[in-house]
């Protein structure tokens, strides 16, 4: 694994932060996620099956969790004992919220000169929301992302995901992989504050809705599963139901012609290039879809796909697991949980060819390693006992676990 010998310390709760440092224990990182008496609130989230979150399990596995009371000044001083071993922290507090339990970035360097802070908000450490509070739906309104969404005459739509979240937490694991990388090949950062919010990292994905707008002044209109730069490029009736076809250029699109044995529409003067398809959509749909419609869907994406033309169905989530390339692809792997039993959660992305693509290790229970950690520190075990009887710290039980 690629970050083997890396260890983070995780003060992160709910999607964006776990999913960061999940990233990071998938590649072999070693993640500590230190926890409130109470846990992740994910942990109470989410259907459960045997007590456990499978909500939780999929954002946290391959991670030691590590209960303290960081109010206090003795958990405080666990905490600093465990950023002196580490290389990465990753927290999503509000800004300022670090600082205020006395972890400003002048403490953290002095503890580790070259410890990577990467800290996740909804607006970034700076400027006038930075102390707003936010959620993956205001970061989705306040981008422009929901404005793009939707059909044109509708009103702008959210993304059925929480995407913001999703994508603050890539960047995240990018910058600390990137950060821990340059110190690999010899050349120390020092001490690196790394800010990414969920705001920012939206905004960075709007593409080309942004480049027109820069070029042009205009403002975006929603335009529905219609492609705003290309047509025919969308959603379409066949015999038995529904289907995507993208034919991104002209060359693409003379190859759909063909495919659909309507080679006459190419010297069609309504429809000869993209910028007259575009305005008019309803023609260029009233003259294939006729022909589609002849057709079932599997006819039509085996057609399609062999000349060229990308097209797909529009499965549901039960029908994205029991495709055939999804299941060779691993993206859907049973984890076991002990006795919480066998979980089944999304597998990772990305594949490392010739060696294991990440570790598959269960999300831990609630303060499942938090004597384990301690004395890795050095602690004694008389000092463990008064911590645990003074509950600055806390141990996992099966008999307190749902």
């Amino acid at each position: 694994m690629s970050l083997e010998g890396i260890r983070v310390i995780d003060l992160t709760r709910i999607i964006a932060g776990p999913f960061c440092t999940q990233l990071l224990a998938d590649q072999g990182a070693e993640v500590i996620k230190i926890e409130t008496t109470k846990g992740d609130p994910l942990r109470g989230q989410g259907e459960k099956v045997h007590g456990l979150s499978w909500y939780f399990a999929s954002y946290n596995r391959n991670k030691k969790s590590i209960v303290i009371d960081l109010r206090s000044p003795e958990g405080k001083n666990v905490l600093k004992k465990l950023l002196r071993t580490a290389d990465v922290l990753v927290e999503n507090f509000r800004p300022g919220v670090l600082d205020a339990m006395g972890f400003e970035d002048e403490v953290l360097k002095k503890s580790n000169p070259n410890l990577i802070v990467c800290s996740i908000s909804g607006f970034g450490a700076d400027g006038p929301y930075a102390n707003r509070p936010a959620f993956d739906f205001i970061a989705q309104a306040l981008s422009g992302f929901m404005s793009v969404n939707g059909e044109r005459d509708g009103p702008p739509l959210r993304s059925g995901l929480p995407i913001s979240d999703m994508v603050v937490g890539l960047y995240g694991a990018f910058a600390v992989s990137s950060t821990l990388a340059r110190n690999t090949i010899g050349k120390k950062a020092g001490f690196r504050r790394i800010d990414v919010s969920l705001t920012d990292t939206m905004i960075s994905l709007l593409s080309f809705q942004a480049a027109n707008f820069f070029a042009t002044g205009n403002s975006p209109m929603r335009s529905g599963n219609d492609h705003q730069l290309v047509s025919p490029y969308g959603i379409f009736e066949t015999n038995d139901g529904l289907l995507a076809i993208a034919p991104s250029n002209n060359d693409t699109y003379k190859k759909l012609l063909t495919a659909l044995n309507l080679e006459s529409l190419s010297k069609d003067k309504r429809i000869d290039s993209n910028r007259k398809r575009m305005g008019n959509r309803s023609l260029i749909r009233e003259l294939i879809e006729p022909v589609l419609k002849s057709k079932n869907s599997a006819y039509w994406i085996e057609k399609l796909n062999a000349a060229g033309v990308p097209a797909g169905p529009i499965l549901s989530i039960p029908e994205v697991f029991e495709d055939p390339q999804v299941q060779h692809r691993e993206m859907a792997v049973n984890i076991d949980h002990g006795p919480r039993g066998s979980v089944k959660m999304l597998g990772f992305p990305i594949k490392f060819m010739g060696e294991a693509t990440y570790n598959t290790n269960a999300a831990p229970e609630l303060g499942e390693h938090t004597v384990e950690v301690l004395q890795n520190l050095k602690f004694q075990e008389d000092e463990i006992e008064q911590l645990l009887k003074k509950s600055i710290i806390k141990q996992y039980s099966a008999n307190n676990q749902e």
